[in-house]
């Protein structure tokens, strides 16, 4: 692990006032100050700026869909039907995503932190429901890519603007996000390279009818934990207010 302050974020100051505030709470009021400081982070954000963030995250998504075309045009036999080769595009895309993008949440989620000062009843925001549970053990730091500088770290940060949980380390989100990195993202391989062996059978059929389930429960869980997460927490998880942060970064 490594502290991220070689290049400091343009939120490391902010986010130490508010840490070393939130050292003054205790109890109930710890939360209730978590969750204060939290909102005013997301109002901060809540006005869309096309800056170089936002481009450069939708210029990535568009880089790794043109890999994917290109890739298909080297890989596939000629003789591929464009039905397959549209699968071979669309899963190579997906794997692309859930292991650079997806995979670059779960780094700062773990190796991406600042050092707060020690304070045994100061429980990470990810875990308010255990006190004195502190993510990966440490007591004195808080993850996520909020708390660094690389462009990654500046990808989530975009991110967060829609959904504020993929700042931090969310146990949820990162519980989740294991699954698609560790388990989606080999299986969309997989089935790129059953397409790339001209497979065209059940086993082909039969892998991506579970992936695309998977996803699409993935989809259906997102949307609930949307409505869930407004409905019953008094912290505003999301911004419905920047509806392009919301409707385009969000999904």
């Amino acid at each position: 692990m490594h502290e991220v302050w070689s290049e400091p974020s343009d939120h490391l100051p902010q986010a130490r006032r508010q840490v070393q505030a939130l050292l003054d709470f205790k109890g109930g009021q710890l939360e209730k100050k978590i969750s204060e400081e939290l909102t005013a982070w997301m109002d901060t954000q809540s006005t869309l700026v096309i800056d170089g963030s936002t481009v450069g995250g939708l210029l990535a998504a568009l880089a790794l869909l043109l890999t994917a075309y290109f890739a298909s045009i080297h890989l596939l036999h000629a003789s591929t039907t464009t039905k397959l080769r549209i699968i071979f595009i669309w899963h190579l895309f997906d794997a692309l995503i859930h292991f650079l993008f997806e995979g670059s949440f779960l780094y700062h989620c773990f190796f991406t932190y600042i050092s707060v000062p020690h304070a045994g009843d100061y429980p990470h925001p990810a875990s308010l429901t255990s006190p004195g549970t502190h993510f990966l053990g440490y007591a004195d730091r808080l993850y996520g890519s909020r708390y660094g500088s690389s462009p990654t770290a500046k990808l989530w940060q975009e991110y967060a603007k829609a959904d504020k949980r993929w700042a931090g380390a969310d146990l949820t989100v990162i519980s989740l996000e294991l699954l698609t990195v560790f388990g989606a993202g080999p299986l969309a391989a997989y089935i790129c390279d059953l397409v790339r062996q001209r497979e065209s059978g059940g086993r082909l059929w039969f892998w991506a009818s579970i992936l695309a389930t998977g996803e699409l429960y993935g989809g259906k869980n997102c949307i609930w934990k949307v409505i869930a997460a407004e409905v019953a927490n008094e912290i505003r998880l999301h911004d419905f207010r920047t509806g392009v942060a919301f409707w385009v970064f969000k999904p």
